[in-house]
């Protein structure tokens, strides 16, 4: 019998889902059914009307192009998601709509794409691109692996915190050694391949967030992790 319903938004699935961030949705669908929960997807594109009902909102990542088609209706709902995460919804940002979460993203030619100013945060375009593989530190989630492929470089405002501390690769610019960031139940990342499959810690944060902001409380089923381990560890002994 199931413990309850968490629906999961997909905020741009066409233009904001590279390198394979459709898996992470994939992974919290699969994670919720372990766990004993139904899980319901749906999209969220442009110029389509908000949903009332999304306990989860996750979001990929995308080329410029992209970025620059989703622009209108971002902003048009970007009160709306600075709202719910004020309120504690728990999101995932990933790569360009991590970016797009912040204050503003510039070009490296020069353009400036407003932000949502869910995070308080800017990217920069820079000229070469941060390309390889990447082991971060966090004391919640403990050691996160991921891809990373970006020329945005990404540098953290006093409202939030790192995500995770990098040991391997570059994260969120080449200066400070910081991956990802942090504020109320958001989680933002650079990481792709996709992310969750190898962090089963920070898909199932996401997941006990949202069910207990729904039900009260999380009732955690069994859950084999010994494949994701596996993949961890192969991960880690990855070069650059």
């Amino acid at each position: 019998m199931s413990k309850g319903t968490i629906s999961i938004l997909q905020l741009y699935p066409r233009e904001m889902n590279i390198y394979g961030d459709w898996g992470n949705v994939l992974v919290l669908k699969q994670r919720l059914a372990w766990h004993g929960y139904d899980a319901v997807v749906s999209e969220h594109n442009a110029g389509d009307s908000f949903p009332d009902d999304a306990d989860l909102i996750i979001g990929g990542g995308g080329q410029d192009s992209g970025q620059l088609v989703i622009q209108q209706d971002l902003q048009a709902i970007g009160p709306r998601l600075r709202g719910l995460a004020e309120d504690g919804q728990p999101m995932l940002a990933i790569c360009g709509l991590y970016q797009l979460f912040g204050r503003f993203f510039r070009t490296v030619d020069g353009t400036v794409i407003p932000g949502i100013g869910v995070l308080d945060l800017e990217t920069h375009g820079g000229k070469e691109r941060l390309i390889g593989n990447v082991v971060a530190t966090s004391e919640e989630f403990g050691e996160i692996h991921g891809y990373e492929n970006h020329s945005g470089q990404t540098f953290l405002g006093a409202g939030v915190t790192p995500l995770a501390t990098v040991t391997k690769g570059e994260g969120n610019n080449a200066r400070d050694n910081h991956e990802g960031a942090r504020r109320h139940n958001v989680v933002a990342s650079y990481l792709h391949g996709s992310l969750l499959p190898k962090n089963p810690a920070i898909a199932d944060f996401l997941i006990r967030t949202a069910v207990e902001r729904k039900y009260g409380t999380f009732e955690p089923g069994e859950v084999d992790d010994t494949l994701a381990d596996l993949a961890r560890r192969h991960a880690g002994s990855r070069p650059r």
